[in-house]
């Protein structure tokens, strides 16, 4: 069912499609436009293209997955050398605001480059198609992985100025790069039908588990593995792995944009007006502003993970991949079995209510986790095993709203302006963790007990229920 706000270049058809009968010409000599949620590919070609993009975004994050649990350690380690201040990174952290602000900054200009491109790819794999620009991005990621790996062996002491800008030059290339995952989703639009989509979109979703799963446990066995200071070897992997994506898309990914008799508009690449479109359509708006709160909320405690389970359990770097390890797993099982379980009995928008409902639980109560473990009343193993199970219920949370999203943002756009609604989701989602680290870490700094980013995550995702309502009267715009 489509919004007819959005629907207002619908694709002209293929004239070989016996679908598609032949239309007269509008008096300006235009084709009509003839709406179709019909899939662009079937089929074969459907099934391996969403085999081989499924392939090529688990390959592709299980290198997010790899960096993401060691970068902010990192940016400490160099920021606290390049303040003058070459005691331990908790000292650092403790004591000197900049670095959080800093740290902060490294972690958000990663997602700022994908609020800014993702439209930009979006639109651009509308136009040229979706294999080229998941290519280039795959390419990018080879490249700026290697970048961050050569930054991460610069001695802290001697090269601090210098690795950190390599560090910021490669999360920023990363995030260009990485900004290619609405064109993903857009060739899954391409080949499912919207009674599917909600399926096929988790297959996004269960590759992000499976890359935040296994990610971090390459990063676990390659520092057990190098040497003594060459930390670097995190980045060479992820490099590494994303060249074996890159092969793979060459080899063997097709292409599944299908273009109409006219071809499309020839728009700006960055028109804000995009983003503006989606926001005020009544099936699209409430959906995309409830992903962006949402998604700022979880935000808010991802990227104090690293730190939290320093300060709170004492893990070292090593081991703090391990349960990096364990959110993907459980993400990738919420998603790729729960999900896909319940999703024939149960609506998007109920998926969406508890979604929140688990997040928001989830996240203020990791603020009481922190509270047992400032007082020391419970002993490691105890307090361990709580901080695992609250970290359960939030992620479990987010695997339930994140598809449910996506697909309803599908199911309600124009097939023809799939890649562009898409990217504007996923810019929103962007900008949320953009403000996220710039929100949570002088947060998490502020007090000693690091309780503030948790509660107000926490009360943020509860509070988007009173989105729901309009979420779902979106449905009963007429198509």
């Amino acid at each position: 069912m489509s919004d007819p706000s959005i629907q207002t270049s619908s694709p002209a058809g293929d004239p070989a499609d016996p679908s598609i009968q032949a239309t007269p010409l509008l008096n300006n000599g235009a084709p009509p436009s003839i709406p179709t949620d019909a899939p662009a590919v079937g089929g074969r070609s459907a099934k391996s293209a969403l085999f081989i993009v499924f392939l090529v975004v688990v390959i592709d994050l299980l290198g997010f997955g790899i960096v993401l649990p060691l970068l902010p350690r990192y940016g400490e380690q160099y920021v606290g050398s390049w303040l003058g201040n070459p005691a331990t990174a908790e000292a650092a952290h403790q004591h000197d605001w900049r670095v959080g602000a800093i740290v902060g900054a490294l972690l958000s200009i990663f997602s700022l480059m994908q609020f800014l491109f993702m439209p930009i790819w979006g639109r651009l794999s509308d136009r040229v198609g979706r294999r080229p620009i998941l290519l280039i991005g795959l390419g990018g990621s080879v490249v700026f992985y290697a970048l961050f790996g050569y930054a991460s062996d610069l001695p802290a002491a001697e090269w601090a100025g210098l690795a950190l800008l390599l560090l910021f030059v490669s999360r920023l290339g990363a995030g260009v790069a990485g900004a290619t995952i609405a064109t993903a989703q857009a060739v899954i639009a391409d080949c499912t039908p919207p009674e599917r989509r909600k399926h096929g979109m988790a297959l996004i979703g269960m590759a992000f588990g499976i890359g935040f799963t296994f990610g971090p446990l390459v990063a676990v066995a390659s520092l057990y593995w190098a040497p003594p200071g060459y930390q670097g070897v995190v980045g060479y992997c992820a490099a590494g792995l994303s060249l074996i994506a890159l092969v793979l898309g060459v080899v063997l990914l097709p292409e599944t944009r299908r273009f109409g008799a006219a071809p499309p508009l020839r728009r700006k690449l960055l028109d804000w007006a995009a983003a503006r479109f989606a926001l005020a359509s009544p099936a699209v708006g409430p959906v995309v502003l409830a992903f962006f709160l949402t998604t700022l909320g979880f935000a808010m405690f991802e990227v104090t993970l690293s730190l939290l389970f320093k300060d709170t359990l004492d893990i070292s770097d090593k081991n703090n991949g391990l349960l990096f390890a364990y959110i993907g797993l459980v993400l990738a099982l919420a998603q790729g079995v729960l999900y896909r379980r319940l999703a024939k009995r149960v609506s998007e928008p109920t998926f969406m209510a508890a979604g929140m409902v688990l997040m928001g639980v989830g996240v203020a109560s990791l603020a009481a986790a922190n509270a047992l473990a400032n007082a020391n009343l419970l002993p490691f193993g105890a307090m361990l095993g709580l901080v695992m199970a609250i970290l359960t219920v939030a992620v479990v949370g987010f695997a339930l709203l994140t598809p449910s999203a996506q697909a309803l943002v599908s199911r309600r756009s124009d097939p023809e302006k799939q890649g562009e609604i898409l990217g504007v989701n996923q810019s929103a989602s962007a900008m949320a963790r953009i403000l996220g680290p710039m929100i949570s870490l002088p947060l998490y700094f502020a007090t000693p007990g690091h309780l503030l980013p948790y509660l107000v995550g926490g009360g943020l995702m509860l509070l988007m229920l009173a989105l729901i309502p309009r979420i779902r009267r979106g449905e009963d715009v007429p198509g």
